[in-house]
């Protein structure tokens, strides 16, 4: 997939427009995991985490579709 633009219906889209909705996905997955795990008073400063969170996931997202699938 790389960092080409993706063709929907005659509009292109940034492939970074996926990777941070797959970022945003993975970011509420493992939010909701936790405060099912540790509870909510485990985390402190909550909305710098679930930054935090959604930034390194998008960051991996992106670099195991440019990276890695273009490899192989």
């Amino acid at each position: 997939m790389g960092l080409q633009e993706i063709a929907l219906g005659g509009i292109y889209l940034s492939p970074l427009l996926i990777y941070a909705v797959l970022g945003l996905i993975a970011t509420l997955v493992t939010r909701t995991l936790l405060h099912w795990l540790v509870g909510h008073r485990a985390l402190w400063y909550e909305a710098w985490f679930d930054v935090s969170l959604f930034v390194i996931f998008t960051a991996a997202i992106t670099f195991l579709f440019t990276v890695l699938l273009e490899s192989s």
